[in-house]
């Protein structure tokens, strides 16, 4: 029985302790595809690690921050806007428009390949998140109220996101 002990309670221990391999928060979304879907997908433990601890919220748990209150919404500098867990392109200053709420908004990603949306029913309602496709992590919402060409709002939260502006 000791024997059986020194073995179970090692295991059982790391067990407990370990992050999750298959719990990785953003592919809990209704609708959304399965983890093998996403080929950089990582467990949550992977994320808090690289990402600050509002990306994190934002990216994985899904949340949002507050309208106005980040660098992003009132930003008309020339860049590209890159996954904040990843640094793949997603958005261009070029598609970036003012939609008075708060949060930068875009009219169309830079390769529609970069994102995926899906179907988001959390707070009682239905709408289309917008997630990273190599990762399912979440960026923001998507709209059918924006400008022309697309009539697409793609409404991105702020620490989803990273700016690098142009050398010009």
């Amino acid at each position: 029985m000791r024997r059986i002990n020194i073995f179970v309670f090692p295991l059982l221990f790391a067990t407990l302790t370990a992050c999750s391999q298959g719990d990785v928060k953003s592919t809990k979304v209704p609708h959304a595809p399965t983890v093998g879907s996403f080929p950089a997908a990582k467990p949550d433990c992977y994320w808090k690690k690289i990402l600050s601890p509002e990306a994190y919220d934002i990216m994985v748990g899904k949340g949002t921050e507050r309208p106005f209150k980040n660098p992003y919404h009132d930003n008309h500098r020339k860049g590209i806007y890159v996954s904040a867990a990843t640094g793949k392109p997603l958005f261009a200053s070029s598609a970036k428009f003012d939609s008075g709420t708060g949060w930068p908004s875009f009219f169309e990603p830079i390769d529609e390949k970069a994102i995926m949306i899906v179907k988001d029913t959390s707070f009682g309602t239905v709408r289309d998140e917008v997630i990273e496709r190599s990762t399912g992590l979440h960026l923001g919402h998507v709209f059918d109220d924006g400008p022309a060409p697309t009539g697409k709002r793609y409404c991105m939260n702020f620490y989803a996101l990273k700016f690098i502006p142009s050398r010009q």
